[in-house]
């Protein structure tokens, strides 16, 4: 099923996840008990996100330093297959510009397409580490809106080589990525929205949200979304909070804010098990709130754990 068809028929809120596959060398294990703990609150389909290669300097035996390019999270492809195939679930793979050209990013769509993955995350992705600013591979793309385009040309039977035969049309159903507190590179919410309304104007079908811990920053978003003609689904992504460090790793990371209120009642905890329960809570009460608000799926970011997702998802649906 596609998505959107999920999405837009439901009769009430949808509960998603996202999972990261393992580092290189890890096994299948971790991903798979995260999956079946999940899966007994019937998710409507679960996301795997997709990681660029890295540049790493290591020395030689004589000395010197080499550069060398290392993919320390791979599988996404394989690992959508599996949990689709194995849990009956609808996946969602990311699908992002960064580490790839035009044609590597065609053949990957062709495998999701042959193994009857039709639904895609479309993003640009994150810089290399270590560097300020995103750098687009040598014949790729250095925005998703221009990924997203040659996934709608395929759907529409346009393939990179013009001289292809008989081609067939791709079917997938495309989401892209929205940003309540506004992409960190935008140079204010209006402009971003612009560039979200162009994606929408492209093809994709509905957005997915960074994460928040301030529900009106999801109202107003969704408020300003319409205002701006971009009317298709926008799912809330959420992250319950988990440690005292993460009060300021999210900000530094993701270009968030936290509430006061979360902030002071995380700094009070005398323990990292009550920083969790303080987590917890406030996500629980973020869901119940964006319910009623009528969001039409609730999207947990678990970043491979399902603990404290699972007790909020257990008093939410």
């Amino acid at each position: 099923m596609k998505i959107i068809d999920a999405i837009t028929s439901a009769p009430d809120t949808l509960f998603t996840f996202e999972l990261m596959p393992p580092l290189k060398g890890n096994s299948f294990t971790e991903i798979a008990e995260t999956v079946e703990r999940l899966m007994a609150y019937n998710p409507a389909y679960v996301n795997i996100t997709h990681h660029r290669a890295e540049v790493t300097v290591r020395e030689r035996p004589d000395g010197f330093f080499e550069k060398q390019v290392v993919k320390k999270r791979a599988g996404t492809v394989s690992i959508a297959a599996a949990i689709k195939y194995k849990y009956g679930v609808e996946v969602v793979p990311h699908l992002v510009c960064g580490g790839y050209s035009r044609s590597e990013v065609e053949d990957m769509l062709i495998d999701f397409s042959f193994l009857g993955i039709d639904n895609i995350l479309v993003l640009r992705g994150d810089p290399m580490p270590g560097e300020k600013r995103f750098t687009a591979e040598k014949d790729g793309y250095a925005h998703a809106i221009d990924l997203l385009r040659q996934a709608v040309d395929m759907n529409n039977g346009r393939y990179l080589d013009p001289d292809l035969k008989n081609v067939t049309p791709t079917s997938f159903c495309l989401g892209v990525a929205g940003y309540p507190e506004k992409h960190s590179e935008a140079p204010n919410l209006e402009a971003d929205l612009l560039h979200l309304k162009e994606k929408i104007d492209a093809g994709a079908e509905y957005v997915v949200t960074q994460m928040f811990f301030d529900n009106q920053k999801y109202v107003d978003f969704v408020a300003a979304c319409r205002r701006n003609g971009i009317n298709v689904p926008v799912i809330p992504g959420l992250k319950p909070l988990s440690s005292v460090r993460q009060l300021s790793l999210l900000p530094q990371t993701f270009h968030i804010d936290l509430p006061a209120a979360l902030v002071g009642e995380a700094k009070r905890c005398r323990t990292p098990q009550q920083v969790r329960e303080v987590g917890v809570e406030w996500c629980v009460e973020q869901c119940r709130e964006l319910k009623k608000a009528g969001a039409p799926a609730l999207h947990f970011y678990t970043m491979g754990k399902a603990d404290n997702v699972e007790e909020i998802v257990k008093k939410v649906f």
